[in-house]
């Protein structure tokens, strides 16, 4: 069904680049509301990292990712040159994932644009720091969604207005860590599509009174187990639960076995936050709804 879905983004894209008119303005809400038949969806965190020759918050190992994982979703981090460029990169400084040095506000995007990548075993690769409208443009074109992590040195409200010129709504679902920061998007944008901390009751209560709509959320459950109960509610209001396994729930399913990914699943999980997407993937293909 999520395969239906996403060729049917694409022919509302294809439909308003010839026409000028969207006729299909929520469809990345009706992927991501749940059914009982809802595809189990992986998220690259980063972009895809943990693979030789394929750095974090690259296009090239999105491409790759992509490759192997049609429907794949991909978590990336939004910063800001000094310049005011927006681009991906995930630490405040230069050191880890690039060969430059310093922070990366300081910076201007000529200088940024120069660098070379690193990949999580310190090589370098021949690969670039991507402009954040370079991935939007690559999401539209080959039908990829975005989950969209925004450093904290950037305004929300700029991003969305950004995807919005970009014309990649239905490409993008903005990561918020406070129902603040979702109210005030949903205000700038009521088609918009949020990912909101849903970790426990207290925090279901607190969206469930946000005046945010059920199907503007993706729910990011944590980093650990939730009450299954907390899934059950969610599914019955028609909202994804989001697991995010990496770190520490990855590293407990490469140490005792990938069918954990599995009994994650029959928890009623949906979509995996994951550092290691291509075994989630084949840990998954065995799962049975």
């Amino acid at each position: 069904m999520k395969k239906l879905l996403l060729s049917t983004l694409l022919i509302s894209i294809l439909f308003i680049a010839c026409t000028g008119k969207n006729t299909q303005k929520n469809s990345l809400q009706t992927f991501f509301s749940y059914s009982k038949d809802s595809t189990l969806l992986i998220s690259a965190h980063r972009g895809g990292k943990g693979y030789v020759g394929y750095p974090e918050n690259c296009l090239q190992t999105m491409q790759y990712i992509k490759k192997h994982i049609p429907n794949a979703l991909f978590e990336i981090d939004v910063a800001k040159s000094k310049d005011s460029v927006l681009l991906l990169m995930h630490d405040n400084s230069l050191e880890r994932t690039t060969t430059g040095f310093g922070r990366v506000d300081q910076k201007n995007w000529a200088t940024l644009s120069q660098l070379k990548l690193k990949d999580d075993f310190d090589s370098i690769v021949d690969f670039k720091i991507p402009l954040f409208k370079d991935v939007l443009d690559w999401a539209k074109k080959e039908n990829a969604i975005l989950t969209v992590d925004i450093k904290r040195s950037v305004d929300p409200a700029e991003v969305l207005h950004f995807i919005e010129e970009n014309d990649a709504l239905d490409q993008s679902v903005i990561i918020t860590y406070s129902i603040k920061t979702a109210q005030k998007l949903y205000k700038l944008n009521p088609n918009v599509v949020l990912s909101v901390s849903i970790r426990n009751m207290e925090e279901y209560n607190r969206a469930a009174n946000s005046g945010i709509p059920w199907k503007n959320m993706v729910a990011f459950t944590g980093t650990v187990e939730s009450d299954p109960l907390l899934y059950k509610k969610l599914h019955q209001n028609g909202v994804l639960c989001m697991l995010g396994t990496l770190g520490n729930l990855d590293k407990r399913a490469a140490a005792k076995g990938e069918h954990l990914y599995r009994e994650w699943a029959k928890l009623g999980i949906d979509i995996f936050a994951t550092d290691r997407p291509l075994e989630t993937q084949k840990a998954l293909k065995t799962h049975k709804n």
